[in-house]
């Protein structure tokens, strides 16, 4: 079943069990998938789809640190429940070990011996590892690893 598919079945059963905060999430994610659609003319396929979740993934990790910051608790804790939400519909996310040997494997490939190169390393981690890692983690293990 296609991830648009599986969207739309979550949002019936989650409306059905009067899931407020899985609605809210689904409705969000159903309303970028919508507009989404528009703009290519037709339905996205599941890495679209995939790339619309992991926009409002980081949307929510950045809320919920703005929120934490600002001592509003009551924000961020929902912000905690929607993540949480979404998290399901994202594949596994790798672990430091296998984000650290991935980024080495792509330095040596790539050839990357500096700050300079950064852009080639992040590239290839984000096309091959699509929606498994942390953009904000894994680009300071890169820097961390090209910086002498």
């Amino acid at each position: 079943m296609s991830l648009l598919k599986t969207i739309e079945a979550d949002y019936i059963i989650a409306y059905k069990a009067k899931n407020e905060v899985k609605v809210a999430v689904l409705r969000m994610l159903k309303t970028a998938i919508k507009n989404k659609s528009v703009e290519l003319k037709g339905d996205p396929d599941d890495d679209a789809v995939l790339d619309l979740i992991t926009r409002q993934v980081k949307q929510h990790k950045d809320s919920i640190d703005q929120f934490s910051k600002a001592g509003r608790t009551d924000l961020a804790d929902r912000e905690k429940l929607e993540l949480a939400s979404l998290s399901e519909y994202m594949p596994s996310q790798l672990t430091d070990e296998e984000l650290g040997a991935a980024i080495d494997a792509l330095i040596a490939s790539t050839g990357a011996a500096s700050m300079a190169d950064m852009g080639k390393v992040m590239g290839a981690l984000s096309a091959q590892y699509k929606g498994r890692i942390d953009g904000k983690k894994a680009s300071d293990l890169v820097r961390l690893k090209l910086t002498p």
